[in-house]
């Protein structure tokens, strides 16, 4: 029978792989470039399996871990810096081990693209002791993952799989496999000197943790996506991931190659094979240069006479992503010949014309997105005030861009919270507003008002309500009263939230609404203790309001306060005339507010 073959992006190859594994178990929290992954799930899943977006990725890793307890296979997502907030279990886990097969996917961000480190997961593979796939291709990944929960349920161990973008968004032709044979979770087994941690059973845990990783980097030697193709010459290369795929795609067919999957443990014993008789090795990897150490270190062990070049010599770059195009620089540089597809002029074979830079296109709020107007209410009324604006991590951090220019701090998710009363505590005579959306109110900045109110802290916390959680996809959150499978939930209230909490002062408005909105802010802002405006509106794309606007031309005096104020991409110039682009315009109306000469107005379908 032949294999049905479909075209899938990465993180559905991903899915759909743990699908095929049997996994029982999906939890996770939003953010690029992993949201897709717990999407496919949701959309292919047939009852079997419990899917969940968790309040953020501590619960994710918590709930995963119950569930991996009681036997059943576990899928945990999120992205890179998603995992620094799932550490604190994680690295628990790693000592405590699972029953069922437990994969946790980071998705690294190598540009960053979307994100605000380059962090490596690699290396957070080694510091928690954990094993860590690192697929190159889709098509591997969706194989690999069900490798990667048979290996965890082998060595009772959780497993780390770190797709980067280009593998969780590229898209390519998947042949799909039987489902793997699983046997039927056994459920909980008491047994408290397992399941309950204590200082003694970590101490005897990291003794078995050591000799196993031993073990394991032996036997991941004859793992077969850990491997060497032979070529000539005593100059050879190494590589992991998505550099792997454009290595590849450029290399001379007669160089030999390691290609590393399995970073940690490092497959040791078959590194040493590669390195014997070389006498130069280079290394092509993203982030970190965590193999090229690993390569150090084993030719070192062994006496080796090779010389290992890539991010700590200089032979390649040491931050960013790699790229055909860098990776063929760097092959030419290392080898002192023309790599694969290099015209004799030295140009790509592929591009016969060089081709103009892109412009630079700086993300910006949407036209008609509310926090436009939350964040321009807020700059109205403290207008000629001593304020300090602290940021936060979603859509609404495009606030720092002029001529809105209202984000002084931006650090990680909830930070914003408790950066302002750090501020204020030095600086008590600024008012500090701390903005942070409804997703992550919930996922982290609860326990900042906690502690801002516990403290007897003097900050503005402003709520800005769009009703999703809209910068990774538009999932929903406790506050939307849906779950990811569309099953009606109780929507968690943030004013009664923050009532119980102990916030006395409470402003709601809408944003779209300037006056109403600039003196909630007023009256929040001379207030004293912790306060906090709740700024509701939904995102243009939960909801979009049915009018739209256009420039009076008759009343209009060009004045071009409508774009020097907003800076709203749907207000444009042509030729000295101020015009709304009506493709663009989503009539939220804050314009047709600011124009000091009443000269925008809705646009009369009777007309």
């Amino acid at each position: 029978m032949e294999k049905q073959r479909i075209l899938a992006m990465g993180n559905e190859a991903i899915a759909l792989g743990a699908m095929r594994a049997g996994v029982r178990m999906a939890a996770g929290y939003p953010g690029t470039p992993s949201t897709e992954i717990l999407e496919t799930i949701a959309k292919y899943n047939d009852g079997k399996i419990h899917v969940e977006w968790s309040v953020n990725e501590k619960a994710a890793m918590e709930v995963g871990a119950g569930a991996a307890y009681a036997g059943a296979r576990t899928l945990v997502t999120m992205k890179q810096v998603g995992l620094n907030v799932a550490s604190d279990p994680l690295m628990s886990l790693a000592y405590m081990g699972v029953k069922g097969g437990m994969v946790i996917v980071s998705a690294d961000d190598p540009g960053p693209i979307s994100s605000q480190t380059e962090q490596d997961t690699r290396t957070f593979a080694r510091f928690s002791k954990l094993p860590v796939f690192d697929p190159s291709s889709p098509e591997e990944a969706y194989e690999m993952i069900g490798e990667a929960f048979e290996l965890s349920e082998k060595y009772q161990t959780p497993v780390l799989f770190r797709p980067t973008t280009r593998v969780c968004h590229g898209c390519a032709g998947i042949s799909l496999l039987p489902d793997l044979e699983v046997r039927e979770p056994e459920g909980f087994i008491k047994d408290t000197m397992r399941w309950v941690i204590f200082p003694r059973t970590s101490y005897l845990n990291h003794i078995k943790i050591e000799k196993r990783n031993v073990e394991l980097g032996e036997s991941l030697s004859e793992y077969k996506r850990n491997f060497i193709l032979e070529g000539k010459g005593r100059k050879g290369i190494v590589t992991a991931g998505i550099s792997y795929a454009y290595t590849r795609e450029v290399m001379p067919d007669d160089i030999p190659l390691l290609k590393i999957s399995t970073p940690h443990p490092f497959p040791e014993k078959l590194a040493k094979e590669f390195l014997e008789g070389k006498e130069e090795v280079l290394v092509l990897e993203e982030l970190d240069p965590m193999l090229e150490r690993e390569l150090l270190q084993t030719a070192g062990k062994y006496h080796l006479p090779v010389k290992i070049c890539g991010k700590l010599t200089g032979h390649t770059k040491n931050a960013g992503e790699n790229s055909t195009e860098s990776i063929r620089k760097d092959l030419e540089q290392f080898l002192g010949r023309q790599a694969r597809g290099t015209r004799e002029d030295g140009k790509d074979s592929e591009q016969e014309r060089e081709l103009p830079e892109l412009p630079v296109r700086p993300p910006v709020l949407c036209a008609g997105c509310p926090h436009r107007a939350s964040f321009y209410a807020v700059k109205k009324a403290m207008r000629g005030k001593k304020a300090v604006f602290s940021g936060d991590i979603g859509c609404y951090t495009l606030g720092n861009a002029k001529p809105l220019d209202m984000v002084d701090t931006c650090l990680c998710m909830g930070a914003g919270v408790t950066i302002a009363q750090g501020l204020h505590a030095v600086e008590p005579d600024a008012v500090n507003f701390a903005f942070i959306g409804d997703s992550t109110f919930f996922a982290s900045g609860i326990t900042g008002v906690i502690n801002a109110v516990y403290n007897r802290n003097d900050i503005v916390l402003v709520v800005l309500d769009n009703s999703t959680t809209a910068m990774t996809g538009h999932q929903p959150h406790p506050g939307t009263g849906k779950t990811i499978m569309g099953d009606v939930a109780a929507a968690v209230d943030i004013r009664k939230v923050l009532e119980g909490i102990g916030v006395r002062q409470i402003f709601e408005a809408d944003p779209l609404n300037l006056k109403e909105s600039a003196d909630a802010v007023k009256s929040a802002s001379e207030g004293e203790g912790v306060r906090a405006v709740i700024f509701k509106s939904p995102c243009i794309a939960v909801e979009r309001p049915k009018a739209t606007y256009e420039v009076k031309q008759d009343t209009c005096r060009k004045c071009q306060a409508c774009i020097r104020e907003l800076g709203c991409p749907a207000i444009i110039t042509e030729e000295g005339t101020v015009e709304i682009d009506e493709t663009l315009c989503y009539g939220c109306g804050l314009c047709s507010q600011v124009c000091p000469f009443h000269a925008i107005g809705e646009v009369n379908p009777n007309e």
